[in-house]
């Protein structure tokens, strides 16, 4: 390790300081809910979040680090300035949308930072295309899928407890979204902390730590979850206001029936490794609730505001991380 740069172990920095970042920017996608039906004081619900973000690793595989590390472009490609371009592409990304309360996709800000450094340095051939189809293709399927999810749940239940009081159903519903919060806590930490581990094994196989063999070492793993966590306990409270109350306004059996269709889609695709955004996720499951009591009912100006963001995040991200790619390349 001794004869390692000092440029791998400041990329790991700020890799994990894009994790920090992305659990702070996402904090909303796992609290939003159960902090706008008042189950949960902000404070309290960060650090529920936060811990079922760090366990996470105890659940899934690490599918998603597989993709992001070789599937979106090529392995052979990669050196300390495509890292370097692609984090900061996504956290400058972040930072902006952060600031104006957007709640953009920091999957899809790696993604489309990974993407643009990678050509910057090679062209097209950089991209591994069909990694990067199925992660494209969840920019619509991931919040297509949470909102059907959530729409069948709440006329679902909504159809189970119909002959059952408002006040029995609001205090059922206020317990049952501690289970369903820490369901989607732990689909966004199983999903979204694995993007970071395959940034940093791909910088480390770059350096031909471990034999120069893809993987991802397990204190890779703790790190990049405990980073998360920490970012998670910061929260991210202009984000929670737009997806907790600006989309519109929930209920208890609401905010469960989002949130468990947010999970169950977080789920599936952190087991087929599809790097998704939760943030699409869990808007589209919001959404869905909203849309099941009435169409009125969802602020569609502002779902177009966050679909607009979704649509430039990749582009945006990709050219500010082609722009830091070849400023690195020029000052190195």
């Amino acid at each position: 390790m001794a004869e390692l740069p000092l440029s791998l172990f400041a990329l790991i920095g700020v890799a994990l300081a894009f994790d920090f970042l992305n659990g702070l920017h996402d904090a909303a996608n796992s609290i939003a809910t159960i902090v706008s039906t008042r189950v949960l004081r902000p404070h309290y619900a960060v650090f529920w979040a936060a811990f079922f973000n760090f366990v996470a690793f105890l659940f899934f595989g690490l599918h998603v680090a597989q993709t992001v590390g070789a599937g979106i472009i090529s392995p052979q490609i990669v050196d300390d300035k495509v890292i370097f371009g692609a984090l900061m592409g996504a956290i400058s990304w972040n930072l902006i949308t952060w600031a104006l309360g957007i709640p953009s996709s920091s999957s899809h800000a790696l993604v489309g930072g990974l993407v643009g450094a990678g050509v910057a340095k090679t062209g097209t051939s950089a991209i591994v295309w069909s990694g990067l189809i199925k992660t494209g293709s969840a920019i619509v399927l991931s919040p297509a899928l949470g909102f059907v999810l959530a729409l069948l749940l709440i006329l679902a239940v909504s159809w189970i407890f119909v002959r059952s009081s408002p006040l029995a159903v609001d205090t059922l519903f206020r317990s049952l979204q501690f289970l369903s919060a820490s369901l989607y806590s732990l689909g966004h930490g199983g999903n979204d902390a694995q993007k970071t581990m395959g940034v940093i094994a791909v910088l480390l196989y770059s350096h031909g730590v471990y034999g120069g063999e893809f993987h991802v070492p397990f204190w890779v793993v703790l790190t990049c979850q405990a980073a998360m966590g920490l970012g998670t306990l910061f929260g991210g409270w202009r984000i929670v206001h737009t997806m907790g109350s600006k989309i519109t306004r929930l209920t208890p059996m609401q905010g469960f029936c989002a949130e468990t269709g947010g999970a169950i889609t977080l789920f599936l695709a952190t087991g087929l490794g599809i790097p998704v955004s939760t943030t699409h996720t869990i808007t589209g499951a919001i959404v869905g609730v909203g849309a099941a009591r009435r169409v009125s009912a969802v602020r569609w100006s502002v779902a177009k505001d966050i679909v607009v963001a979704w649509i430039v995040t990749m582009p945006m991200s990709a050219f500010i991380a082609a722009a830091f790619y070849t400023g690195a390349r020029f000052f190195g």
